[in-house]
């Protein structure tokens, strides 16, 4: 039998969207993602109606009521079906879902179902660990420091260093995460800079926001991120279509590479608080006067700490990309910008 060895990026590639790869065969995982872990949009309606509201104010900035959302990396269709539920009387909203699965049975039909963003749409794009998922390389520095790209063994992710980190790829390590000491690690952000910046490309006006597990210079894990999920658990990466594959991603970077006016980076806590998701525990008095009332305010206050936790949720990175004209001058509707 013969062994294969390949760069994470295409053994990553396959695994997740191969004929028979995790995200695209129903064998492998027929609940989709949500079988297999717990996203903000899982977690609780109150992330949804979050993105409704700041659906709501997208359209208000671009003075209209008729307005393009498009959810990239879509799942099930999760988070769309959350916010049209939410979203305010009298806002006329195009639901789009891009994802490379097919559509599942029983989607709201108003769902327009895509593999790729809509071009020249007005609205608001929003991609939900969607980045991490887009396969990179992996490099490691020697015993010399030189950074070399790590191959792994498709049937069993068994690693090896192979050739060293040239061109573009070496230029971005050396802007971006810079290898010196040996055994270091890094995942080459340069595929998720390319999509975000062809996702932001394709709206015509709005806002584009990415929320993800994220780092940035000056912070980054010193042996990289790469990891596996299956089944509501962490394990370890195994590029056979078995389990998730994911990353952590340099926001920064993809910021860079969408341009930098009218971009922000904060993290999840900050933007949710901002759209009005709180922590806060209803008053006592209030299972006095309506216990049933309480008992709802205290589920949503427990939900809303849990979507905003520190170390937990609430570090993810929201990238906001403003996208038309003069609104790179503007202040945005989730507050200002933290740069890391």
């Amino acid at each position: 039998m013969t062994v294969e060895w390949c760069g994470w990026r295409e053994a990553a590639q396959a695994a997740l969207y191969g004929d028979e790869g995790f995200y695209r065969s129903p064998l492998r995982s027929p609940e989709g993602p949500a079988g297999h872990f717990r996203t903000s949009v899982h977690a609780s309606p109150l992330f949804a109606a979050a993105v409704a509201r700041l659906l709501a104010v997208t359209a208000r900035e671009l003075g209209t009521g008729t307005v393009a959302l498009v959810d990239v990396g879509a799942g099930r269709g999760e988070l769309l079906t959350g916010v049209l539920a939410a979203l305010p009387r009298g806002l006329d909203v195009t639901p789009y879902a891009v994802e490379v699965a097919d559509r599942p049975p029983g989607l709201d039909p108003r769902i327009e179902w895509c593999a790729e963003p809509p071009p020249g749409v007005t609205g608001l794009l929003f991609a939900n660990e969607w980045l991490d998922n887009v396969p990179a390389e992996v490099a490691e520095a020697d015993a010399d420091g030189v950074p070399r790209y790590v191959q792994v063994r498709t049937s069993d992710g068994a690693e090896r260093l192979g050739g060293p980190v040239t061109g573009a790829d070496a230029a971005w390590l050396e802007r971006w995460w810079p290898l010196t000491a040996p055994g270091e690690r890094a995942e080459i952000g340069r595929p998720r800079d390319a999509a975000w910046a062809r996702a932001v490309g394709s709206l015509a006006a709005g806002l584009a926001v990415a929320v993800d597990y994220a780092h940035v210079r000056g912070a980054r894990p010193p042996f990289g991120t790469l990891t596996g999920f299956r089944g509501g658990r962490e394990v370890r990466p195994v590029p056979d279509g078995s389990c998730d594959l994911t990353a952590h991603v340099a926001l920064d970077a993809c910021a860079a590479a969408a341009g930098h006016t009218g971009a922000e980076l904060t993290d999840q806590r900050t933007a949710l608080h901002r759209l009005g998701v709180g922590g806060d525990r209803p008053p006592l008095s209030l299972a006095a006067t309506d216990p049933a009332g309480y008992v709802r305010a205290l589920a949503a206050a427990g939900e809303a700490a849990e979507l905003t936790a520190r170390g937990g949720l609430g570090d993810f990175g929201w990238l906001l990309h403003r996208v038309g004209p003069e609104r790179g001058d503007r202040p945005g509707a989730v507050g200002a910008v933290n740069r890391g």
